[in-house]
């Protein structure tokens, strides 16, 4: 038994010295915020949310605008950290322990101090916007990371071989290589990254602390509003648009994105059945498409690799004529950074101490509770999304049918639908503990069929042909060639999926409902009712004792995985 888990487990857990730097600094960062939310308006009330059909096409352009703004923010984010992290060895050591600490940061309890610290210093609707987008980009971005990284760190050696020899410089290499074989599980996580922020728009849009009613129009504030006045009718106009905006997107953009992605795939053979789009046929047939392509698009791609080439190829032939220490560079950042340190442990002490004995082991105990339903949240969402995440992968037309669907259901906030789940769980023991992991399950299984979809759907098919002829079936063909295939994308969406999980037990183990509350034990709970009471030393207690377990679990199992799909199971 220790020589089968002694790879994927080790004895010790170790908190390196960037660890410890990492949480200091985060900690100064929000103690910084509580100091500032101290200073913000009294009382804040956001805009009257109206319910009548007409005014749905507004508030989806709104809540549109915003999810728009995440994802740009999210991609720019995901590729120059990720390609940093996979490039540079030094970079790699930095940017891992800082996105295992970020990512596991709950952020729905960030969320009030970060929005009443801007409301300090900046205008009341411009600090909200920013908020609220700060929480739809943390709730897209780190799947979209992480598989850019996962992507990076698996490009098969022959063709890094090979951008070698044709004497590639960087930016041509992450053009034609880098972000060509990340493109198609990019593309699958961009489709996760816009659920995902769907799933939090209603966080996202509108949430109160004490006497302060954050509120911004948009789709979800509509949909949370019809939910708290029992609107049956609105909620269902509701719903409907969102799903009209899914559904539009997914044949007006990420249909053609998938369509042109094919092109991508590894493998010697061509596909029997390549994705298909009517926008990207029709496209491909139009002149206005070549008109573009030759006077537009290629000239300018030209350009821009000329003028990067020219700018890389001056920054290695550049002498290092008397170089400045890098210490000079280093030392100031040192002192600010050792002064941040300080005033954060510092100002935390003081925060914690006001925290009664008793506190302790209502922690620790809602640790273990929170744990418990995250790892069977994970189990539950591993049994369907695998054969189902296969299956659509590796089944082109299947695919086609089943893509917008799953789209549909991913997106769809449930937060929004949670109030009639518990209603019926409530009857049944222990009801409030299943409707816990049900919604937890509803916001995280996502992120694992995704990426399970997208490492099926990168599988070249010769090896498919391969077990074929040699007759290969059953478990023994999952053994020998799917399941190391698609482990490093099972990895991204369950390190992924276990930090949503984290950031769900907020909002699934604190509930009020029917103008009663139902909670459960667990960090979540502790979070959700800190910040509702403004009892900053316990919001502040319970964030770090969830950072802390969600960083020492990525130690103790995700790294080593991680490691391991880079060693053994990549496409060389």
């Amino acid at each position: 038994m220790r020589r089968f888990f002694g790879a994927f487990i080790p004895i010790r857990v170790a908190l390196t010295g960037a660890d410890v730097a990492i949480l200091l600094l985060l900690i100064a960062i929000l103690v910084l915020g509580m100091t500032l939310a101290v200073r913000a308006p009294a009382a804040i009330s956001g805009p009257a949310i109206q319910l009548a059909p007409e005014v749905l096409p507004y508030y989806a352009v709104r809540s549109l605008l915003r999810m728009a703004a995440a994802y740009a923010l999210s991609l720019l984010f995901s590729l120059t950290v990720g390609y940093m992290a996979a490039t540079y060895r030094w970079a790699g050591a930095v940017i891992l322990p800082v996105l295992d600490v970020l990512q596991s940061v709950p952020i729905l309890s960030f969320l009030p101090v970060v929005a009443l610290s801007l409301t300090a210093i900046l205008p009341e609707d411009v600090a909200v916007e920013l908020a609220s987008i700060v929480l739809i980009f943390t709730s897209q971005v780190w799947n979209m990371t992480f598989s850019f990284y996962q992507s990076m760190i698996t490009i098969p050696a022959d063709l890094r071989e090979v951008a070698q020899i044709f004497r590639l410089n960087p930016w041509l290499r992450f053009r034609h290589l880098e972000l060509a074989h990340a493109a198609i599980p990019l593309i699958w996580n961009s489709m996760m990254s816009w659920a995902g922020g769907w799933f939090f728009l209603m966080a996202a849009e509108t949430f109160t602390v004490g006497a302060r009613d954050f509120r911004l129009i948009g789709l979800g504030t509509y949909l949370q509003v019809a939910a708290e006045q029992g609107d049956l009718q609105a909620l269902i106009w509701g719903l409907g648009t969102l799903i009209g905006v899914i559904v539009g997107m997914d044949q007006l953009l990420w249909r053609p994105l998938l369509a042109w992605a094919d092109k991508f795939r590894l493998e010697m053979v061509e596909s029997d059945e390549a994705p298909s789009s009517w926008l990207y046929d029709l496209w491909q047939r139009a002149a206005l498409s070549e008109w573009f392509t030759e006077r537009i698009w290629n000239p300018l791609l030209e350009r821009v690799d000329a003028a990067l080439g020219r700018l890389s190829a001056q920054l290695v032939a550049r002498p290092a004529l008397n170089p400045i220490p890098a210490r000079v560079f280093l030392l100031p950042l040192v002192v600010i950074a050792g002064i941040g340190f300080i005033y954060g442990a510092y100002m935390a002490f003081r925060l914690l101490s006001a925290l009664p004995p008793s506190s302790a082991p209502v922690l620790g105990l809602a640790t273990l509770a929170s744990m418990a339903r995250v790892l069977v949240a994970q189990l539950i969402a591993m049994a369907w999304t695998v054969p189902l995440g296969v299956a659509v992968g590796m089944n082109r037309p299947l695919a086609a049918r089943v893509q917008p669907l799953i789209q549909v259901v991913a997106s769809i906030p449930a937060t929004a639908l949670f109030p009639v789940i518990l209603l019926f769980l409530l009857r049944v023991p222990m009801g409030i503990e299943l409707a816990a992991v049900a919604l937890m399950l509803m916001g995280t299984q996502w992120y694992v069929l995704f990426n399970i979809i997208a490492g099926a759907s990168a599988l070249p098919r010769d090896l498919v042909f391969t077990t074929e002829i040699l007759g290969i079936r059953g478990l023994e063909r999952w053994r020998v060639l799917i399941m190391p295939a698609i482990f490093p994308y099972l990895i991204t969406g369950l390190i992924t999926a276990s930090g949503g999980a984290w950031n769900a037990t907020i909002v699934a183990e604190y509930v009020e409902f029917a103008g009663q509350t139902h909670m459960t034990l667990g960090l979540g709970a502790l979070i959700a009712q800190a910040t509702g009471h403004g009892d900053y030393p316990m919001l502040l207690a319970a964030t770090l004792t969830m950072i802390l377990t969600v960083v020492t679990f990525n130690r103790l199992v995700w790294r080593r995985l991680y490691a391991l799909a880079a060693e053994r199971f990549r496409m060389d």
